[in-house]
């Protein structure tokens, strides 16, 4: 279990003996809250929310993939989201978190909110690719690739008349999607070359995703794209099996990848981005007062989010530079060479595009949408 958000061995033992006795959300929740880590603290907490949950009408489970403490480093904001329903419901909907992947992870929590398992998780947004293949656009480079142009897009109305529609017919709601930043181009130790203008990639061994799309860009820039389940990607990255890899700096950090990686260039080819999904029956056989609450919990928390990113950015930077990495923000004329090698203005990408959104006019108004300031902000990644 990770355990980054305790300091020393003797929390770590604290933590665990005191988990067996009240769970382990009480006394992470009493942690995280500020309050003294004693066993009294604990149970307090352990019996406010036993209390919670036998007044509540229903119960929401929750299955994320990050240990509670992470938003510290990476925005997850799950406890937020906790807080919020519990709060904006009057108590009517309690959240039961189940963090730190124990319930599984990526497709399979999508899977288990469809089959009301579990009543909402936290994954990629490629992992809705299955339910609507126009979610997938967001993986073509150059177009929604930076934070506030993916905020601007997935808050449209024609982003959710298109897209959310069909995430409704397969049974989900999405609640709230989770900024993180841009995917980078970043390398191994030992790597010897900073990855700032495509030709720098020619024949490099690029650890990529399933996602057909993106093994489609590193190959327009020149790499050799290197499928690597992410469960064995930091070996690989150790042994050299890959010499580099793409997530957003603060997934890197959150899984591991400090003192792996000697440096990381933030080329903001397309970004990085999680969602909450619900249950759709789930969520309409709730009272109107408490699907509204959820509704509501849900914005608030994708403000929070928002709020969020730049914070966790600088403590997940400052860790890894500690560990030696080094960080490269290409220029405008060096941006301009990775739009024009592999950017979604290409005509390789047309047919992609017909496929997933319908028609080329119709990707012009997701494009559109994308361009137009929503009525959220959100800071960008400027290192």
């Amino acid at each position: 279990m990770n355990l980054k958000i305790f300091n020393t061995s003797m929390d770590r033992r604290r933590f665990m003996q005191l988990t067996r006795t009240y769970g382990y959300t009480a006394v992470a929740v009493t942690a995280l809250g500020g309050a003294f880590f004693t066993e009294e603290a604990v149970a307090q907490t352990a019996k406010e929310e036993k209390q919670r949950q036998k007044a509540a009408k229903s119960t929401m489970n929750l299955a994320t993939e990050y240990v509670i403490g992470a938003t510290r480093y990476y925005p997850l904001m799950q406890l937020n989201f906790k807080e919020n329903t519990q709060n904006l419901t009057n108590g009517e909907v309690y959240v039961k978190l189940s963090p730190g992947g124990v319930l599984g992870k990526g497709g399979a929590l999508a899977s288990k909110v469809q089959s009301n398992t579990i009543q909402a998780a936290q994954h990629s947004v490629s992992n809705f690719a299955p339910y609507a293949p126009a979610i997938d656009l967001i993986n073509v480079p150059y177009w929604a690739n930076t934070n506030q142009k993916f905020v601007n897009l997935v808050t449209s109305d024609v982003w959710k008349k298109e897209v959310h529609t069909r995430v409704n017919a397969r049974g989900f709601e999405v609640l709230l999607y989770l900024v993180l930043d841009p995917r980078t181009a970043s390398t191994r130790k030992g790597f010897g070359k900073v990855l700032k203008v495509p030709a720098d990639m020619k024949g490099m061994k690029f650890r990529v995703p399933g996602s057909k799309i993106l093994q489609q860009f590193y190959r327009m820039v020149g790499a050799n794209p290197t499928p690597v389940a992410w469960g064995e990607t930091a070996t690989a990255i150790k042994e050299g099996v890959a010499d580099g890899l793409d997530p957003a700096l603060v997934a890197l950090y959150a899984a591991g990848f400090s003192g792996l990686l000697e440096t990381v260039s933030f080329i903001k080819s397309v970004e990085d981005a999680q969602v909450y999904s619900c249950n759709l029956k789930w969520l309409n056989g709730l009272s109107a007062q408490s699907r509204a609450g959820v509704l509501a919990a849900a914005d608030i928390t994708f403000q929070q989010n928002l709020a969020q990113v730049p914070a966790s950015r600088a403590f997940a930077m400052a860790e890894m530079a500690k560990a030696g990495t080094k960080y490269y923000a290409p220029n405008d004329d060096e941006l301009a060479q990775w739009k024009a090698v592999a950017g979604a203005q290409r005509p390789e990408w047309n047919d992609l595009k017909k496929k997933l959104a319908g028609s080329l006019a119709k990707f012009g108004e997701f494009r559109e949408a994308a361009e137009t300031q929503a009525q959220y902000y959100v800071n960008d990644v400027e290192a």
